[in-house]
């Protein structure tokens, strides 16, 4: 299982390592080595919010995510989006952009330091909309109820989410952008560029999530009258309807995911530059450590992780909300990736304890047990 489930992951590892060796030497072996262990650890908790989502797709959807997702995440997150990114900001060409990446590295590297606070400010609001939508949902199962039961009654009030999200891009685009640091350490005013990067993430978040909720809202609709719509469709010799509307619902989930992944990439990949600044093993590294994180997503979907250790979401969630709020923050000021990478793995591993004593409860008091009785039980873990 796991062999099946890693295999490519390791191939991949492979056939990296070997061209950073013939690429740049022992030394670019060591870089790639590190920031593939970078990756891995800073988008832990993508892989089991990953996971929940990847979870309602079917087997064929899954390969799609492993193979044409990891295109997208490798060579368009890792290689062409940083590209882009100078393109824009620097109003150049995009084969100037790429000749300038390969041939002018430090000048490369500016001017993606440069596009840094438009670059968080668009993955931090979409993140913290993720973050917000999950915690004020009512919940059968909470993990911190302190906090998210008196949430998940504020939830009932319509946009509140997005209200909350734009008081936050306000606040950091009137304080955090106002005197944010270019490269070498001079002042420029970023409050537009901020405010607008921030409301487009927005408008993403809305636009593919809402597109996917939709269709996922159908599908489960389907779903239910699984039995009557075999026999209407039988009938009507139309059987292909539930099918499209699955891979209808299957693709704008992917698409979802796909944004969620480059939200999550946005750190790793301006971390990066703190190892090295040549693109080429900026991309092995990262794409290496891209696969492991989609071969871990397909891993605890498979093995049922998230069943058993319920509050490993919730865990992940606020990982997500504690990354958005590190993306604002270093639209003025630096944060260690260490501290990105910790903060995630902290989270992840306290929910996880949680769900070992919620399961250790359960057992103790019955397997038995009503779902109303779990329900308690696993509040008071």
């Amino acid at each position: 299982m796991l062999l099946k489930t890693f295999g490519w992951s390791f191939v991949i590892t492979a056939i990296g390592l070997v061209a950073a060796v013939f690429y740049g030497g022992w030394q670019g072996f060591g870089i790639v080595a590190i920031l593939s262990v970078l990756e891995i650890s800073l988008s832990f908790d993508n892989a089991v919010v990953n996971a929940g989502i990847l979870k309602k797709m079917n087997a064929f959807w899954q390969k799609i995510f492993l193979t044409v997702g990891v295109l997208i995440a490798v060579f368009g997150m890792r290689l062409v989006f940083p590209v882009v990114i100078v393109a824009v900001t620097a109003k150049m060409g995009p084969i100037e952009a790429v000749n300038l990446a390969l041939n002018n590295k430090d000048r490369y590297q500016e001017l993606v330091t440069d596009a840094h606070p438009a670059i968080a400010a668009f993955g931090g609001m979409f993140l913290l909309m993720i973050f917000l939508d999950f915690i004020f949902e009512d919940r059968d199962i909470q993990w911190l109820r302190w906090i998210e039961r008196p949430l998940a009654k504020l939830g009932k009030v319509d946009m509140l989410s997005v209200c909350i999200a734009m008081i936050v891009l306000l606040i950091t685009s009137f304080t955090f952008a106002t005197h944010a640091h270019q490269h070498g350490g001079a002042h420029v005013d970023k409050a537009q560029t901020v405010l607008i990067a921030g409301i487009a993430g927005l408008i993403t978040y809305m636009v593919v999530g809402g597109l996917s909720g939709y269709f996922e809202d159908k599908l489960e609709a389907e779903e239910e009258a699984e039995h009557e719509a075999e026999e209407e469709a039988a009938r009507s010799g139309k059987p292909r309807s539930a099918v499209q509307l699955a891979g209808r619902a299957a693709f704008f989930m992917f698409l979802y995911l796909e944004v969620l992944d480059a939200s999550f990439s946005f750190d790793g990949v301006i971390g990066a530059f703190a190892i090295t600044n040549d693109i080429v093993l900026m991309a092995l590294g990262l794409g290496i450590g891209a696969m492991y994180v989609r071969s871990l997503t397909v891993y605890l979907v498979r093995q049922g992780t998230l069943d058993d250790y319920v509050y490993l979401e919730h865990g992940a969630h606020y990982a997500i909300g504690a990354l958005a709020v590190i993306l604002m923050v270093t639209i003025r000021y630096e944060i260690n990736e260490v501290i990105t990478g910790l903060i995630g793995v902290v989270l992840i591993a306290a929910s996880f304890w949680s769900s070992v004593r919620r399961n250790r409860a359960l057992a103790a008091a019955g397997g038995d047990a009503g779902s109303s009785e779990k329900t308690e039980i696993s509040s008071k873990v």
